[in-house]
């Protein structure tokens, strides 16, 4: 049974930074992809950042380009989202999902991914 667990949600300043974990427990990774999404009641679920173990490649939401990062621990079947400059609009419930697709066109589309974790709020103020 595969577990994916969020930490590292928090409250910060805006300009602040925060690193978000992913545990993810009974994963095989089979060459597919990870992300990190998020969502604001009301709103549709976002990609942020994606990425491909198998060759490294990543994806980024425009919104995000430039300030956060992800990047993974194989050997601990851990994945980050490194936050910087925080803005007041990334303020949302941030989720891991994993199982995703290996083709980058379809990266930010929840319903290509099989595994979702609980999620972990972050608020930025102004």
């Amino acid at each position: 049974q595969v577990e994916l667990v969020e930490s590292g949600g928090g409250s910060v300043q805006a300009g602040g930074s925060l690193r978000l974990s992913c545990a993810a427990s009974g994963y095989t990774d089979n060459g597919d992809s990870m992300a990190w999404f998020r969502q604001v009641p009301g709103k549709r679920r976002e990609g942020v950042a994606n990425l491909y173990s198998s060759g490294g490649t990543t994806y980024y939401a425009d919104s995000v380009k430039g300030r956060f990062t992800i990047s993974q621990d194989n050997a601990q079947n851990l994945l980050y989202l490194q936050m910087n400059q925080l803005k007041p609009e990334d303020t949302a419930m941030y989720y891991c999902a994993a199982g995703g697709p290996i083709w980058g066109g379809a990266w930010g589309r929840p319903s290509e991914y099989d595994y979702w974790g609980q999620g972990t709020q972050v608020t930025v103020s102004s």
